[in-house]
């Protein structure tokens, strides 16, 4: 949090976005608390961040952020109590609107179970009251409500045991932990969906409560349209995914049509939670779904979301996949609840990736880019930029993928397995698997004036018949030397047959370009 303070203190508006979302729960907290009202809080909050923002400069140690900002957010409440201006409406009749909904018995009784647990802390004193509320209500460590309290930690573990006390007596059950699991986290009613077989089979056994959906995609290649259900746009990707990467078409549109019927049933679990990774390959995954949910109304349904880039102990993080089933059942409950900012985030960079047009890909992560870091969606500017970068360059034509695969063979490497790992490591932010890379150096390999050339496969289209294909022995050509070297344009040279999102770029002419010394995409004249 320091550090965040010291770039905020700075005028770096996207380390003060981080710190906010990381404050945003607690302050929440203290003044629902206060107010008793979650609209008036929500103003409270939304007020004491623009207070913050504008008198960062005067605090002299960062150290001293948590208490200082607390000062702000109690100040705004108290003015807001001060103003009386809005009418309080009881949680009860609130409910009274839900009635009529599908499902109302179903959420007034889980509503019904919240206001015990609700009620029964909110009886406590104010010193108890608190440190519950963001303990289990909001998930803080004791390091960080210490912190924004001031209080010492040793001092909230009294007042965490004094209070589970006292709600023995008030609540039905014999422990806060497992009431607040079953109401705010789910329980065995619960739809994971991830990205991979190795990780769903995982949690299947064990790790997570519920089912287990493996979401079957590579949206980072083939046409990408902005709704995939329709029958002309499933049937156009699957016919190009079959001649590019070799997946049946019909196995295709199968499993889309599956997976599809499963997500539409996410009405029947309290809780769905997307497990995702901070590559391109995971973040269009993300992006579709929280499009698709945005079309949807979620009901009684929570949302939540496991959004990670980096384990401890692992120095390069590819996936989910690479950890133990142990390390993986660390990770179990460390979701966050999500809502209508990153649904609405996530359709954003949806449409945007499934446009023709990369222009508005190129201008949402630039506006965007302090909201989604500091939403749940930290990794989606990385990885959508990287996703401009597969465009061909303004210096030779080649994309990152062929570029960085050139620079590898003129390093040494030379065979395909070397090359898969060494490109797939350097471009982690991609989180190409095999098909997709196989693709790439097939069209280095393509034509009369191939780029590279693979020893022994001239005759093949396939790579999958080449005996022993990982061990051939690759070698560039003098036209691939020449293109990396920038003497040469790779698209005018071969021509271009390729899809990046929702773009489809055909012949030796295209019409965008990335500029890798501007780092900036340019419409070419």
């Amino acid at each position: 949090m320091r550090q965040w303070v010291e770039k905020a203190r700075q005028g770096d508006t996207e380390a003060f976005a981080q710190l906010m979302a990381h404050c945003r729960g607690m302050a929440y907290a203290v003044s629902c608390d206060m107010l008793k009202d979650v609209h008036l809080a929500e103003d409270a909050v939304q007020e004491a961040f623009l207070e913050a923002f504008l008198n960062l400069h005067k605090l002299s140690e960062p150290a001293a952020f948590p208490g200082w900002f607390r000062t702000i957010v109690v100040r705004q409440c108290q003015r807001a109590l001060r103003r009386k201006r809005h009418t309080l409406l009881p949680l009860d009749e609130a409910l009274k609107g839900l009635q009529n909904e599908p499902g109302a018995a179903d959420i007034l009784e889980r509503k019904e179970a919240e206001q015990v647990l609700q009620s029964s802390v909110a009886a406590l004193s104010a010193k108890l009251r608190v440190p519950v509320q963001l303990f289990y209500f909001y998930g803080y460590s004791l390091q960080e409500i210490s912190g924004y309290l001031g209080t010492p930690v040793q001092t909230l573990k009294k007042r965490l045991h004094d209070a589970r006390q006292k709600l023995k007596g008030t609540l039905p059950v014999a422990d806060l932990a497992s009431v607040f699991n079953h109401l705010y986290e789910g329980g065995r009613n619960m739809l994971h969906i991830v990205n991979g077989d190795v990780v769903g089979n995982m949690l299947k056994h064990g790790i997570v409560q519920g089912d287990v959906l493996v979401w079957r995609e590579i949206y980072s290649s083939g046409p990408i349209f902005a709704n995939l259900s329709g029958s002309r746009e499933r049937a156009e990707r699957a016919r190009v995914l079959e001649t590019a990467l070799g997946i049946p078409a019909d196995k295709y549109i199968t499993n889309c049509e599956e997976q599809e019927r499963k997500l539409c049933e996410y009405t029947q679990y309290d809780e769905v939670v997307l497990w995702f990774e901070h590559d391109l390959f995971d973040q269009s995954m993300l992006a579709y779904l929280l499009h698709w949910f945005k079309g949807r109304k979620l009901g009684r349904t929570k949302l939540s979301l496991l959004c990670i880039g980096e384990f401890p102990g692992i120095e390069r993080f590819h996936g989910l996949g690479q950890l133990t089933p142990a390390q993986l059942g660390t990770l179990s409950g460390t979701w966050r609840s999500i809502g209508r900012q990153e649904i609405e985030l996530g359709s954003e960079v949806w449409q945007a990736y499934a446009s023709p047009d990369p222009a508005r890909m190129a201008d949402l992560l630039d506006q965007k880019k302090a909201e989604l870091a500091a939403s749940g969606l930290p990794y989606a500017s990385d990885a959508f930029r990287t996703h401009l970068m597969r465009l061909p360059s303004v210096q030779n034509g080649l994309g990152i993928v062929e570029q960085t695969t050139l620079q590898a063979v003129a390093s040494g490497a030379n065979t395909p397995l070397e090359l898969f790992r060494q490109v797939t490591d350097a471009l982690h932010v991609l989180g190409m698997g095999d098909l997709e890379y196989w693709k790439v150096l097939r069209a280095l390999t393509a034509g009369e004036q191939p780029l590279l050339h693979i020893e022994g496969a001239e005759a093949y289209t396939d790579f999958r018949q080449i005996p022993e294909f990982l061990n051939r022995r690759v070698t560039e050509t003098a036209l691939g030397q020449q293109i990396q070297e920038g003497a040469a344009d790779r698209v005018l040279v071969q021509g271009i047959d390729e899809w990046y999102g929702g773009l489809h770029m055909q012949g030796h002419e295209v019409p965008w370009r990335w500029d890798t010394e501007a780092g900036q995409l340019v419409r070419s004249e």
